[in-house]
């Protein structure tokens, strides 16, 4: 009879080598922050824009907005030399009942975002735009020696920077997501998988992949957009104002024709342009697309059993093209022709 090794380890030497291969320490310059979780022994005055802090006392900070509801808890943070608190409060808030209809949103790269019913938002591209100062700084940081005092301040050159191109792309974000869950009720959206879409076609040496230099340029671009934090941020603004996001699966969105109902590969012949080849019906891309997600997201509602009238309160359906008006529960024909419909370029939004 064989004994198994494990028996003969002590207790108490697994549980130490456990520990120590369980347990992270702590590194200077990675996540420097602290909490104060009792708010017993903090101290707010807005009014002179101070906070007292136990062990450091009243330290003076800049109020970027009012602290609303009681302090739960305060957690100090550095980033680029620069010390950051925030405070996390709990209030009462009244749940909102919106006013305001339905719309559908295509996100892509031409278009940040293009609802249904024409309007879209201009791309920020906040990478592209510090893509040639963070190479710069990036190339000076290769050059210096580890350890030094050049190599701190080389560093710290190229953390600002990407501070910089996070805190512009989340700036744009919030402007065009506070924007369309103030103006409407339930919003469809694609259910994106960014990390597949953004794979590497590199592939493997036995396997090489095909226009890798194309979907590397691509992928930058997708992740340039900040699709999934625009995502979140439009989920639980639509939540505090009474509305919903309804995700839907993304396939042929912008291939199907929202007249006739016709999915073919053939109907967009370039990436604004769509023209069915079946019905004829004409219209841009990405509206097409946000039509058709419109209509799949209300679909969905339906199919749960909750009731569209309500969400539809304040719009027309008048406008929306047969697939919609089908799923809105109109008596419409599925094969009736439509005429081509004109683009609008409202409400561009730009940081």
């Amino acid at each position: 009879m064989v004994q198994n090794p494990l028996f003969a380890i002590p207790y108490s030497l697994l549980t130490t080598r456990y520990w120590l291969l369980a347990t992270r320490y702590r590194k200077k310059g990675r996540s420097d922050s602290f909490r104060y979780p009792d708010p017993k022994g903090i101290k707010l005055d807005q009014a002179n824009s101070r906070i007292f802090l136990p062990k450091l006392g009243w330290l003076r900070y800049r109020n970027s907005r009012e602290v609303l509801g009681t302090v739960k808890n305060v957690t100090v943070s550095q980033s680029c030399g620069k010390w950051f608190v925030s405070i996390q409060t709990e209030r009462e808030v009244e749940t909102s009942r919106p006013k305001r209809g339905t719309v559908g949103i295509d996100l892509g790269i031409a278009h940040f975002a293009t609802l249904s019913d024409g309007t879209f938002f201009a791309p920020l591209n906040s990478f592209k735009r510090h893509e040639v100062a963070l190479r710069k700084a990036q190339q000076s940081l290769s050059r210096k020696v580890k350890g030094s005092h050049n190599r701190k301040k080389a560093l710290a050159r190229v953390q600002k920077i990407h501070v910089r191109i996070a805190n512009v792309r989340r700036d744009f974000l919030h402007k065009v997501s506070t924007a369309i869950s103030k103006n409407h009720a339930v919003v469809a959206i694609e259910d994106l998988k960014v990390g597949n879409m953004s794979r590497s076609a590199a592939g493997t040496a036995d396997a090489p992949g095909k226009n890798v230099h194309t979907k590397s340029g691509l992928n930058k671009s997708i992740l340039d957009q900040g699709w999934y934090g625009f995502r979140r941020m439009l989920e639980y603004k639509l939540s505090w104002k009474g509305g919903r996001l309804v995700a839907v699966p993304p396939q042929n969105t912008s291939r199907t024709c929202p007249g006739c109902g016709h999915v073919s590969a053939d109907n967009r012949q370039t990436q604004a342009r769509f023209v069915c080849v079946a019905c004829g019906y004409e219209n841009n891309a990405d509206v097409v697309g946000a039509i058709n997600i419109l209509s799949r997201g209300i679909q969905r509602l339906r199919d749960e059993g909750q009731d569209t009238a309500n969400a539809l309160v304040g719009m027309q359906v008048d406008w929306l093209p047969v697939s919609a008006r089908m799923a809105c529960g109109s008596n419409c024909i599925g094969s009736r022709k439509q005429e081509p419909a004109e683009t609008t370029a409202r409400g561009a939004i730009r940081a």
